[in-house]
């Protein structure tokens, strides 16, 4: 029974770690478009910052988990994760457009912009992994 129950342990590792690296990568490359420092804001307990980060990764990994749930194997999901992960990126110049003062608003601690950003990031991740269902 223990042998049964273990038997998909290969694949969850495969897709597991597999997701890992794809949200390091998201978090990489979202980290290097933002001009400011998100991690060393966090830090200082910049609360916008934190909203705005956070909304991202979840706003990543929603539809992540629908591509690991819906794909018919790991390269059908990395590929998947990789057009969530463009989209998240996307959805950062968005909210620079929506909002063209961002850039300054996070770093100083406006709670209202990195709120908006991170709800941005965590509506298009939503609709991203409805879109994912297939």
């Amino acid at each position: 029974m223990l042998t049964q129950s273990l038997a998909g342990l290969p694949a969850f590792l495969s897709y597991f770690a597999t997701g890992i690296g794809l949200l390091a990568v998201f978090l990489l490359l979202y980290l290097w478009i933002t001009p400011y420092r998100e991690i060393s804001l966090i830090r200082e307990g910049n609360a916008a910052a934190a909203a705005s980060l956070s909304g991202a990764m979840v706003g990543f990994m929603l539809p992540l988990a629908s591509a690991i749930t819906h794909s018919v194997s790991l390269l059908d999901m990395a590929i998947w994760g990789l057009i969530a992960l463009i989209i998240q990126l996307l959805v950062y110049g968005v909210g620079r457009l929506l909002l063209p003062s961002l850039a300054r608003d996070i770093p100083a601690g406006q709670v209202a912009s990195g709120v908006f950003l991170g709800a941005l990031s965590l509506a298009i991740g939503l609709l991203n992994a409805a879109c994912m269902t297939y």
